[in-house]
């Protein structure tokens, strides 16, 4: 396949990545969300700053981004490099020319280019991204979220333990896939290390359970 195939994908999910919903959801009400709560434009700290329906919106808005970057943005571009190179393009390069897609829309989303480069911690997009991928998968790491969660309290023990439970699974489920379980594993250990501030909280002492009002995710 081109690289130009590969290139345009990348574009194209990292853009769509860096949609900042929450940021977006938060400006509406005359809201600087990077100012308020944990700083963060993501899901958590807009569920409790602008409340539960803002919150939930921005969450699927941001796991939609993520699927829609691996399942129609890499179709429309397959579809228009086979159509202008006259190429057939073989399942493999598509896989992989997917892969590259979730890649750059959790990249988006983490570091958008539309706020100097800051943004959240990509939890939901990777999910996003995984629903397209490996379903069964992040079936996994949201069962082991939820149990983390309900059993801490904490909506960062919880996404912890969910990165690290996909990748694990996806070596798992798909030992051939070289490649995706290489991806997985590297943005797993990106979403722990976006936790890094939960991470020093939570050994201070200071982290916000859920349901709490202060501090944030």
């Amino acid at each position: 396949m081109p690289v130009l195939s590969y290139i345009l994908t990348a574009l194209g999910a990292y853009l769509l990545g860096s949609i900042p919903f929450g940021f977006l959801a938060a400006k509406i009400k005359g809201i600087d969300i990077r100012s308020v709560g944990s700083g963060n434009i993501g899901a958590t700290n807009a569920m409790r700053v602008l409340g539960k329906p803002v919150g939930i919106s921005v969450l699927l808005l941001d796991v939609l981004k993520g699927y829609v970057a691996v399942r129609c943005l890499t179709m429309m571009v397959v579809n228009f490099v086979g159509a202008t190179f006259s190429l057939i393009i073989e399942p493999n390069d598509i896989q992989e020319i997917q892969i590259v897609a979730g890649i750059f829309a959790v990249l988006g989303h983490n570091y958008t280019c539309w706020l100097k480069f800051k943004g959240g911690k990509g939890i939901a997009t990777t999910a996003g991204v995984y629903l397209a991928l490996a379903p069964w998968a992040l079936l996994v790491g949201l069962v082991v979220f939820i149990l983390a969660v309900l059993i801490t309290r904490y909506v960062s023990v919880g996404s912890i333990a969910a990165a690290i439970a996909l990748p694990a699974t996806v070596w798992i489920m798909s030992p051939n896939n070289f490649l995706l379980g290489i991806v997985t594993t590297a943005l797993g250990a990106l979403a722990i290390y976006k936790h890094k501030s939960n991470l020093q909280r939570l050994m201070a002492g200071t982290e916000n359970r859920l349901g709490q009002k202060k501090e944030m995710k």
